[in-house]
C-alpha cells in the first residue's frame, strides 16, 4: 500500500480512542465495585514489606520495567504504578517513571540508529514508522520531535528518530520534556486508584487526552506542510 493511501486519522486515533475507553471502563469497575478495590489495597499491603526489605533492587527493577515498557507495545509499566506509589509516595514514582521512560526511549534510538528497525516488530509500530519515515525531515529541529514523542506511542519516536538519524542532543530533551506530565499523569491516576477519587482520576485522564489528541493534531498540520 503507498504511504499516501495510508489514513493518518485511523493510524493515529483510532487506538488512542479505543485505549481511553477501556481505561475509563476499567477504572470505573476499580472504583465502583468494593470487593476489587479491597483486593488491590490487600494486594498493595502484601507488596510493600517485599519493596521496604529490597527498596534498591525493587526502584531499579522498577525502572528497568518502565524502560522496557516505551520500548515494547506489549508491556506496560502502569500496572506496576499503584504499587509503587503505595510504597515509595508520588514524588519518587515520578522520578523513578520518569527516569525508566527516558532510558527506554535513549534505547530505542540507539536501537533505530545501529538497527535501523525495532526491537520488536509489531503491525502498529512498523505502520506508524513507515507512514512518517519520509515525512519527517532528518534535520528535524526540538519542536517537531517534541510533538512526535507526544503524539505517537512511545515505542515509535525513538526507533523513528534513531533511524532517520536525527541528532541525540536534539531528541534527548524532548524525550524528557514529553515524558514528564505523561509520568506525572500516570502516578496522579495511580494515587486515585487507591485513594478512590474519581473526580481527580477523571480531570487527569481529561488532561492527558486532551494534551495527546493537541499533539496529534499539530502533528498532522507540520506533515502535511
Amino acid at each position: 500500500m503507498p504511504m499516501h493511501a495510508i489514513p493518518l486519522r485511523h493510524a493515529l486515533l483510532q487506538w488512542r480512542t479505543l485505549a481511553v475507553l477501556l481505561g475509563f471502563a476499567l477504572l470505573v469497575a476499580l472504583l465502583s465495585v468494593d470487593r476489587v478495590h479491597a483486593w488491590l489495597a490487600a494486594l498493595l499491603a502484601t507488596a510493600e514489606p517485599v519493596i521496604a526489605a529490597y527498596p534498591v533492587w525493587g526502584a531499579v527493577a522498577f525502572v528497568l520495567v518502565s524502560a522496557l515498557s516505551a520500548m515494547l507495545a506489549f508491556l506496560s509499566s502502569a500496572l506496576l504504578v499503584p504499587v509503587a506509589v503505595y510504597s515509595w509516595g508520588t514524588t519518587t514514582t515520578v522520578l523513578l517513571l520518569w527516569l525508566g521512560w527516558w532510558l527506554g526511549g535513549a534505547c530505542a534510538f540507539a536501537i533505530g540508529r545501529l538497527l535501523r528497525r525495532p526491537l520488536v516488530h509489531s503491525v502498529r509500530t512498523q505502520r506508524l514508522v513507515t507512514l512518517y519515515v519520509d515525512r519527517v525531515p532528518r534535520n528535524a529541529r526540538f519542536p517537531l520531535v517534541f510533538v512526535l514523542q507526544l503524539a505517537l506511542p512511545s515505542e515509535v519516536p525513538g526507533y523513528l528518530c534513531g533511524l532517520l538519524g536525527v541528532r541525540f542532543s536534539t531528541y534527548a530533551p524532548a524525550l524528557m520534556l514529553a515524558e514528564l506530565p505523561y509520568a506525572i499523569g500516570t502516578v496522579m491516576v495511580g494515587q486515585g486508584l487507591i485513594e478512590r477519587q474519581a473526580g481527580m482520576l477523571m480531570a487527569v485522564i481529561a488532561a492527558g487526552l486532551a494534551l495527546s489528541l493537541g499533539a496529534v493534531w499539530l502533528l498532522r498540520r507540520w506533515v502535511k506542510r
